[in-house]
């Protein structure tokens, strides 16, 4: 299993190293601001709010490979309080976000997680749960599927790869066969049957340093396979490009594919990926109450600055702070346009 912190340091090591490596082969040397600027984008600006993310913490059972959250078990520390929980519901309230998107860590083994949908669902919210599906095997967590189901909860939930090799080379051995198990728990509960209350959505990341594919070809073979192998059903298909931070940046540098993977996705920067950037949409919220532009920018430290340059606090919240803000970027931001593009919900462009 990989370890469960990062050797990197620190996020602002992280983004040195992402910084310091020789782009020149390709357009703008790297410069993201100077791409948007080269597709008459000279800054992100940030839209309407529709999704509040919160961060639960880093507390995991896994310490997967790619995890660009560092989590893992012995994350212990760094999990939010029942205090930030209910500060995160009374910013909630002031805002006419529609989804409450509940991750981590896995965001269940917080023992406020429960609380949270409950009040979310109380307030005729959306709420999604970005689950590893191992963790509803542990004690205690067995009555979730059912739990969740009857809230409406939809469970987002990740899958590297429909072959217990893919899988488990990123998330430890034995990963997938424990994954499989928790999605027949969650089919048995109703989910991934198209019922629109207990929507079951698959994650997929490349196993390799390629861009995340997804066709409606690719879609069916998930489904066929995963149907016939062990009667397993889902609603839809997500794929995500694997954010070149944390252990895969860790990963990459070992492999020595650091290099080229972040030119990769230089060269495929699409425009069309632009306007559905979560980052435009999402506000995300850390375990510690400091607010982010996306969970991708939580994970390198670049907060939302006040009007003092001071990092924006969940308990200072106020909707309008939000309004016409340049969005904070750097290199790894082409993670999510290259291609197709990449967010949490998915693909981007077609």
């Amino acid at each position: 299993m990989p370890p469960s912190r990062s050797t990197i340091p620190s996020p602002q090591t992280q983004l040195d190293l992402l910084n310091s490596l020789e782009l020149s082969g390709v357009c703008h040397q790297g410069n993201f601001q100077a791409t948007l600027a080269a597709h008459d984008q000279h800054s992100l600006w940030r839209g309407n709010l529709e999704i509040l993310q919160i961060n639960l913490g880093k507390l995991c059972n896994l310490a997967c490979e790619h995890c660009h959250v560092d989590a893992g078990p012995t994350r212990t520390q760094e999990n939010m309080d029942r205090r930030l929980v209910d500060t995160c519901l009374r910013a909630l309230d002031l805002t006419a976000a529609t989804t409450v998107d509940i991750t981590g860590g896995a965001p269940e083994l917080n023992p406020h997680f429960r609380y949270l949908v409950e009040e979310s669902v109380a307030r005729g919210k959306k709420v999604i749960d970005r689950c590893n599906l191992t963790v509803l095997l542990l004690p205690g967590m067995t009555d979730l599927p059912a739990w969740l189901g009857a809230r409406g909860v939809e469970i987002v939930c990740s899958l590297p790869d429909f072959a217990a090799v893919g899988t488990d080379q990123q998330r430890g051995t034995g990963t997938f066969a424990k994954s499989i198990t928790a999605l027949q728990a969650l089919n048995a509960a109703g989910y991934g049957q198209g019922d629109p209350q207990r929507q079951l959505v698959l994650v997929s990341n490349p196993v390799t340093p390629q861009l995340a594919k997804f066709n409606p070809c690719i879609e069916k073979s998930w489904r066929d396979t995963l149907q016939s192998n062990y009667g397993v059903t889902f609603d839809r298909l997500i794929t995500l490009n694997n954010m070149p931070i944390a252990r895969y940046l860790d990963y990459l540098q070992t492999q020595g594919e650091l290099t080229t993977y972040l030119e990769l996705l230089v060269k495929s920067f699409n425009p069309q990926t632009i306007s559905g950037l979560m980052c435009r949409n999402t506000l995300s919220v850390a375990w510690n109450g400091k607010l982010y532009d996306c969970d991708f920018n939580q994970m390198l430290d670049l907060p939302i600055l006040n009007a003092k340059g001071e990092p924006l606090l969940i308990q200072d919240f106020e909707p309008s702070q939000l309004q016409r803000r340049a969005i904070m970027t750097n290199r790894h931001c082409f993670g999510c346009t290259a291609g197709a593009g990449s967010s949490c919900s998915g693909a981007i462009a077609t």
